[in-house]
């Protein structure tokens, strides 16, 4: 498990973080506070708001949240059975799964406590608006990201 520490604090960092910004979140703003009940940080930009999210990212899977939680549980477990062909023990791949594996447990426990991912941070660009995020969220897309690059810069091996 030592081997895997660099991974391990940094899921921890994005859990508690993402716990934190949740229960700040659920103690300041009403459920489903978009406009007038939200918090205007940038005008026209950004928002902290309060939304339950039953899906997936984009709220794809609306209302399958149990589906989605056991689906995180087989992700964590896959991670962990597959450890080794996935390159953990190097520097740069434990920061990806450190940042991918804290926000997976992050709307996990969501799920598990409030039936939905609590997600708060909600940015417009003139008409478009993004879907509604969280910490997690974001852990999660920067760790795919991050481990997608790191692995498409190592060398193949040849079998010849």
């Amino acid at each position: 498990m030592l081997a895997y520490r660099r991974l391990w604090i940094i899921a921890a960092i994005i859990f508690v973080a993402d716990q934190a910004t949740k229960i700040w979140v659920n103690a300041t703003l009403p459920f489903n506070s978009y406009g007038l009940d939200g918090i205007t940080v940038i005008p026209g930009f950004f928002n902290l708001v309060h939304v339950g999210n039953t899906g997936a990212a984009w709220s794809m899977f609306s209302g399958r949240s149990t589906l989605l939680a056991l689906l995180a549980l087989a992700t964590l477990v896959a991670l962990f059975f597959w450890r080794r062909h996935l390159g953990l023990k190097h520097p740069t791949a434990q920061i990806a799964f450190g940042l991918l594996c804290g926000g997976i447990v992050g709307n996990l426990v969501d799920r598990l406590l409030h039936g939905h991912v609590i997600d708060f941070v909600d940015l417009h660009f003139g008409n478009y608006v993004y879907p509604t995020f969280n910490v997690a969220d974001s852990a999660i897309c920067v760790g795919v990201f991050w481990y997608v690059l790191w692995s498409l810069r190592q060398p193949t091996s040849s079998n010849t």
